[in-house]
Order: C-alpha cells, then sequence, then structure tokens
C-alpha cells in the first residue's frame, strides 16, 4: 500500500511546485485516486492527508499548502461540510479550497462557493480536469467542472425555454446588466460596490431590480441564463 505524504510544515516552502492538501473524509480510494492524478504532475505534490473533518483546520494550519481539496458531502445536508470551508477560509485566506461535489449532487454548488470555496469538482471529475481545476485555483481564477455547467444549462432550457427572459433582457439598464453580470460570475454585493463605484445600497437595489424583470430568485438561476445567452463563458467562471 502507498505510504501516506508526509506533512509539509509552513517553514518548509518548495519553489515553484503547487502543494496539495486532500481533506476527503471516509473514502481512502478516492484520496488515492487524487494523489495518483496529482502526483502524475512534476509541478504537484501531495503533502497531506486529512481522512476527517475533526481537527482539519487545525492541521491545515501548520502546513505550507496552496490549495486544499475537501468533500461538500455529510449526511446533514451539507452544514458541517460547509462550516468547515467557511472555517477554513477565515483561518487561512491565502488558501484556494477546490470542493467536491456531495453525493446528493450538485444542488450545493452555490452554497459552497458561499461559504468561501475557490472551485468545484462534480463527482465524476477525471485526472484531466482535477489538475486543470488544481491550476485554475492556483493562479486565482474560480474553476466548475464542465460537467456542471452542461448540467445547469441544459436545466435551464428544460425549464424555461428562454422566451420570457430573452425579451426581459431588453428592459434591463446598462447598470442593472453590469450589476447582474458581475452577480452571476459570484461577485458579492460589497464587491460588487467597489467595482463599479457604487453604495452597497444601490447595487442591492439594481441588482434586485434586474432579478425581478428576468423572473429570477436566485444566482443559480442568474448563472444558468447568463451561460446560456452568452453573457458569460465558462472561461469566466
Amino acid at each position: 500500500m502507498d505510504a501516506a505524504p508526509r506533512d509539509a510544515s509552513l517553514s518548509e516552502p518548495s519553489q515553484g511546485t503547487i502543494r496539495v492538501a486532500l481533506a476527503i473524509a471516509d473514502v481512502p480510494l478516492l484520496r488515492l485516486g487524487f494523489r495518483t492524478a496529482i502526483e502524475a504532475e512534476p509541478e504537484m505534490e501531495v503533502v497531506a492527508e486529512v481522512d476527517e473533518r475533526s481537527g482539519l483546520v487545525e492541521r491545515l494550519a501548520s502546513l505550507a499548502v496552496e490549495v486544499v481539496i475537501t468533500d461538500a458531502a455529510s449526511l446533514d445536508g451539507g452544514r458541517v461540510a460547509m462550516a468547515t470551508i467557511e472555517a477554513l477560509r477565515r483561518a487561512r485566506p491565502e488558501v484556494r479550497i477546490l470542493a467536491l461535489e456531495g453525493r446528493s449532487g450538485s444542488e450545493h454548488y452555490t452554497l459552497v462557493l458561499r461559504a468561501g470555496a475557490d472551485g468545484y469538482l462534480t463527482r465524476d471529475a477525471g485526472a484531466a480536469d482535477v489538475v486543470a481545476a488544481i491550476r485554475r485555483v492556483s493562479e486565482g481564477e474560480t474553476y466548475v467542472s464542465p460537467s456542471l455547467v452542461t448540467r445547469m444549462i441544459n436545466t435551464y432550457v428544460l425549464r424555461r425555454g428562454g422566451q420570457t427572459a430573452e425579451d426581459a433582457y431588453e428592459t434591463l439598464t446598462e447598470r442593472e446588466r453590469e450589476v447582474l453580470l458581475l452577480a452571476a460570475t459570484g461577485h458579492t454585493n460589497r464587491e460588487i460596490a467597489g467595482i463599479v463605484h457604487l453604495s452597497e445600497q444601490t447595487v442591492h437595489n439594481y441588482r434586485a431590480s434586474g432579478m425581478e424583470k428576468l423572473g429570477f430568485h436566485d444566482r443559480v438561476e442568474l448563472l444558468k441564463y447568463a451561460l446560456r445567452r452568452g453573457v458569460i463563458s465558462v472561461a469566466d467562471l
């Protein structure tokens, strides 16, 4: 059986290497698959494996890692996983977090990103997807598995057909379009306010009025629509 990778302390930086910690609970074979895919890349290294969430944040606090891969699966609907991601984000704001889709599917996607994750991998992700995701988030980008984006688009097309929203888009003001575009790509109202140089309340008002015109209630619907219409692409995520 393969030996577990050694822990690497913060005092032992590895020049030019993307250091990864695997925090995937209860599924040893899944961790082995991730480690095999990662360590096949010359510029990547798995420096730690954590098989339970208890003490995860404390353990990672002493490790020099750039990326943490953790699962979003739990029997409580994901609340423990979300809390873990939030705690890790507070403790190590510089670390990039990749979340793995829970057993219940992709409905926790928005919750995971809202909790502080930088990317989301579906459970059917292949080795190439895992490597691409690590590279993307380590460069400061957000990653979403292409298969999830396809599912989101297909669901949107089946549910809405597009006519009403397509027509409603023409009624949006330029400022509403600008705010909704930033919202669709994951920016908070506070972040949008800083980008467009408006107050947070004004951004909230533009966002609310735009969502009302389109008939949407959350960011998932908005993201599906923006992708379908071509306002944003997968590369923007």
